[in-house]
């Protein structure tokens, strides 16, 4: 059997690896900020790329926020 899988990439840097299942990809989070995102499964490819976009954008925005007093 065998089994697609590849390294997925995030502004230059590796965060994780995807695996085809039946159904689509699951994807694996190695690095910290995705791990929302861990054990998920995506129908396509480029549903990966769009929460991984939107992970950053939530990380971000928290980073900016202030701290409660």
């Amino acid at each position: 059997m065998i089994t697609q899988r590849f390294a997925v990439e995030f502004d230059r840097r590796t965060v994780g690896i995807a695996v085809r299942v039946p159904g689509g990809f699951m994807f694996y989070a190695s690095a910290d900020g995705f791990d929302a995102m861990d054990g998920r499964l995506y129908p396509r490819v480029r549903e990966i790329e769009r929460g991984l976009k939107r992970a950053a954008k939530q990380r971000k925005r928290l980073q900016r926020s202030p701290l409660p007093a």
